[in-house]
């Protein structure tokens, strides 16, 4: 069985404030399955926003176990990030799920990998999904070259320059800032 796939999430925190954006695709195998599906959450009332890539259904599980997260450790973004890694390394349902998560609140952004780990970004960006890499290098360049931009611009063109060079990536693109 095929399983669908999401794509391209980046976030960058330039200049005091946070954005994080994601294309729009899903794909099943070789064949774009949805072009417009929405990869970024808002949790805690707009305080920390999400976006995941990998299998949709395990990245909603993945979601919902960071929300509890969030709500039993008061909003701390981090707290509940490394102890939502930590089931996600020791429990054997959790485990097996296929996704990645960037959270972000207007202080930090962090990667949560689906092998558990936590990790605070270099240079205040992260990037995860097939797209990334693409992502990454241009909103790296973004960073150096063009400071007057937004961090919410930075992203959007990041993603646009990655939906121009990855196959898995479209410019059907949603932002949110913090």
């Amino acid at each position: 069985m095929t399983k669908i796939r999401s794509t391209t999430v980046i976030a960058i925190k330039h200049n005091g404030e946070v954005a994080i954006g994601a294309d729009g695709q899903a794909t099943m195998g070789n064949t774009v399955a949805k072009s417009n599906v929405k990869k970024i959450r808002k949790l805690q009332d707009g305080k920390i926003v999400t976006g995941f890539a990998g299998s949709t259904a395990d990245a909603f599980t993945l979601l919902e176990r960071f929300d509890e997260k969030l709500n039993s450790y008061g909003a701390n973004m981090k707290r509940s990030a490394i102890e939502l890694a930590k089931d996600w390394r020791m429990d054997r349902y959790l485990r097996k799920l296929e996704a990645m998560l960037i959270v972000a609140n207007k202080d930090e952004i962090l990667i949560l990998s689906g092998t558990g780990d936590v990790l605070e970004p270099d240079n205040d960006i992260a990037a995860i999904g097939s797209g990334s890499m693409y992502a990454q290098a241009a909103a790296i360049s973004l960073k150096k070259h063009a400071q007057n931009l937004s961090a919410e611009e930075m992203v959007k063109e990041s993603l646009h320059v990655a939906a121009d060079i990855c196959i898995y990536t479209n410019h059907n693109i949603n932002v949110e800032k913090i």
